[in-house]
């Protein structure tokens, strides 16, 4: 089985699960999340990889990590990530890519993760759950945040936080690569709200 073929098996075991978990019909977690019944019902089947858009959006209205989702090994104190063992989430012919290296659970989804960002490359973002924090440093070349209407320039060795509760993007707009680290606190769903109660 190839590694996308695990992930893909490996997510449509974990979104059942967490659905479960959090007592959420089809219904609820499309109202939560914004995707769609009918790819809920395929991711859960398998038989479909879905974006990284996509999968963010189910793991913010299900609570937990993307790691989580994906079925990453963890210990039970220390989880350790060695070189080449992220999950690579999305990638460019140009060289740009993004890496989730860690998640943690347990007092709320935090995430962290590397991005690559080739020169005139760069991602957007939709608007996450309210509460939802990131933070950026960045380790090599220029990056372009924008949040919401306004952009930032964030040279090497700087580094930002922001509520990303507005859709939000990094962009590299210069000549040479961007190399940046984020981390992303997500807040924790409760787990005893009623499947129809609204989000937030």
């Amino acid at each position: 089985m190839s590694d996308l073929e695990q992930l893909t098996q490996a997510l449509a075991r974990n979104l059942k699960r967490w659905r479960t978990e959090r007592n959420f019909t089809l219904d609820a977690l499309a109202a939560r999340s914004g995707v769609s019944r009918g790819m809920i019902i395929q991711i859960e089947q398998a038989r479909t990889n879905p974006s990284v858009g996509t999968t963010v959006k189910l793991a913010d209205a299900l609570g937990v990590s993307i790691t989580t989702l994906l079925d990453h090994d963890r210990g039970p104190e220390v989880q350790v990530v060695m070189p080449g063992q992220g999950v690579r989430m999305w990638s460019t012919e140009g060289g740009s890519a993004s890496t989730m290296l860690v998640g943690d659970d347990r007092r709320g989804p935090l995430e962290m993760w590397s991005y690559d960002l080739a020169p005139g490359e760069g991602t957007d973002s939709d608007p996450h759950l309210a509460g939802t924090v990131e933070m950026i440093h960045v380790t090599e070349g220029e990056l372009t945040l924008v949040v919401g209407d306004r952009e930032y320039a964030l040279p090497a060795g700087s580094a930002a936080t922001f509520e990303a509760d507005l859709g939000h993007g990094y962009h590299n707009r210069g000549a040479e690569p961007v190399r940046m680290t984020l981390a992303v606190s997500i807040p924790p769903v409760s787990r005893h709200r009623p499947a129809d109660a609204p989000a937030g």
